[in-house]
Order: C-alpha cells, then sequence, then structure tokens
C-alpha cells in the first residue's frame, strides 16, 4: 500500500481516492463513477447540430497560475489526475494546442490496457481521437503521441502543409479565415468527418480564450490545486500558446491568455469536489 492511501480514509479498495462530494451532496466516490454519472454523451444531445459538445478542462493554483515551470502536470495531485483520465474516457476526443502537446510531451490519450477495454464494452472506440490545433504545424514527429503507431490524430490547421512523417495515423482538418484556423469549421468537420459529439479540451490559455470568445465552449472543469506560485501574468496575444520551461522566466499564465473577451463570460456551477484541499468545479459556461 503506497503511502497516499494510507494517508486518505476515503480509498476504495482498489487504491483509488475517494472524492468528497459538496455540491450537489452525495456520498463520496472514485473519479470514474463521478464522470459516469455526469452522462456526458446526454449533454451531447444540447448542443448546436453543427458541433461536439465541448468541455474544457483545466488546472490552477489558487492565485491563477496554470502551469509551475511551463507545465501544468505539476499542480495534479492523485485525484486530480483521476478526473483526468475519468474525463478522457468518457468522450469522443480529446482536443489540445500544439504547445500544449510540446510542452507537456503527450502520448496516448487511454495510456491503461484495462480503460480501452472497458470503453470498448461501453461500444465505443479504444481511445479517442487525439486532436491537435496547429497553426504552423510545429510538431516534432518523436512526441510520443505522434511516434506511437497506434495513435489516431486529427491536426486542425489553416496551413496546406503535412508533417514531418511520423508512425501516428494523421488526419488534416483544413480550415482557414483570413491566415488563421477557423474554429467552428473545423470542428464541424470534427462532428461530420469522425463523428465527435464530445469533445475534451486540455487548453493551452490561448486556444481556451479563442474557443470561448468563438462561443464553442459548453462546460469547464477546473481543479483547483491548494497551491500560491506568485508572480506576473503575461498574456501576449502575438505569442500563440507560449511555453517557459525555463523556472526563471517570470511570465506565467492563467487558464486564458490573449485579449480579454468582449462580454465576460458568466458561469453557472454545477458541481464541487474535494479531496486533500484540491478543489474540482463544474461550471456551466453562458
Amino acid at each position: 500500500m503506497d503511502a497516499d492511501t494510507e494517508q486518505d480514509p476515503l480509498h476504495a479498495e482498489t487504491g483509488r481516492p475517494m472524492l468528497a462530494r459538496l455540491l450537489p451532496p452525495g456520498e463520496p466516490a472514485a473519479a470514474e463513477q463521478i464522470v459516469a454519472e455526469l452522462n456526458l454523451d446526454a449533454s451531447a444531445g444540447t448542443a448546436p447540430s453543427s458541433r461536439p459538445y465541448l468541455m474544457l478542462n483545466m488546472v490552477s493554483t489558487v492565485d491563477g497560475h496554470a502551469t509551475l515551470a511551463g507545465r501544468s502536470r505539476l499542480l495534479s495531485s492523485r485525484a486530480d489526475r483521476e478526473l483526468f483520465h475519468g474525463l478522457r474516457l468518457a468522450v469522443d476526443a480529446v482536443l489540445a494546442g500544439a504547445g500544449t502537446v510540446r510542452a507537456e510531451r503527450y502520448g496516448r490519450i487511454i495510456p491503461d490496457e484495462s480503460r480501452r477495454r472497458l470503453r470498448i464494452a461501453q461500444g465505443r472506440s479504444e481511445e479517442p481521437l487525439a486532436c491537435i490545433v496547429s497553426e504552423r504545424l510545429d510538431l516534432p514527429p518523436d512526441i510520443p503521441l505522434l511516434a506511437d503507431p497506434t495513435a489516431r490524430v486529427a491536426i486542425l490547421t489553416p496551413s496546406t502543409g503535412s508533417l514531418a512523417e511520423c508512425a501516428a495515423e494523421v488526419h488534416y482538418i483544413r480550415a482557414e479565415r483570413d491566415g488563421l484556423l477557423d474554429l467552428p469549421v473545423a470542428l464541424a468537420a470534427l462532428r461530420d468527418r469522425f463523428a465527435v459529439r464530445t469533445l475534451l479540451c486540455e487548453g493551452g490559455p490561448h486556444l481556451n480564450a479563442q474557443l470561448l470568445a468563438a462561443g464553442l465552449v459548453d462546460e469547464l472543469f477546473l481543479s483547483l490545486a491548494p497551491l500560491l506560485a506568485g508572480g506576473g501574468f503575461d498574456g501576449n496575444p502575438a505569442q500563440p500558446d507560449p511555453v517557459h520551461l525555463d523556472p526563471a522566466h517570470p511570465d506565467v499564465l492563467g487558464i486564458l491568455a490573449g485579449p480579454e473577451l468582449s462580454t465576460p463570460l458568466v458561469l453557472e456551477l454545477l458541481g464541487v469536489l474535494e479531496h486533500d484541499s484540491h478543489l474540482f468545479l463544474r461550471y456551466r459556461v453562458g
């Protein structure tokens, strides 16, 4: 038994952390049970028929940092990782910006074989479609996701170019408007070409802001890490999806970056979970 299990009185027999349900109130439960009860497939029916039901999943310190030393995983906890993988288990596709894919060294979307078997038993594909937003196709072929011959990847881009040869099965969704990616058209193509009805976006902050500004987001899952990091914020829109891997850099990012939204979006709180002082918030995006 590991140290985390010994210190946690709310632990499932599987050794996975049990999350306290604060809103709506209920008995503690494991992340996969909680995600299953969200019934995201039913939520997909509430999205416009032209696009998938889109959820953002982000982690932040209490003072608003979405990364430490350029990486979000340094903010994570066991329960956060369980919810992260639980959400991936329940959707048709996972979306991320190229900077996030490079910084986090994305690999298989469902690395656990037992969870892949569970998806198949539920009538789903073995793994969600991996989707990457890339303006310039700056994605080295040695990124684990692209180097995996079993991976199926859709690149959303305004470019007419192609990636360097890689082992993964790569498809392109090309949607250009004024030299930039036309996100509504690209998401519509995801639904039409790949039958994506539920889409989970994992950042980065510039992509999040662009999706919200375009009115394409239905829900926000925000993991609030019990940490304070300090420092200032750099929201320079001329640096799409920047990555600062050197801790000496003072620039930090929140869950959104770039220009302010023309009108602040109203959020409706749908749920609150807690584990080891880490809060997990679920909002409907107005």
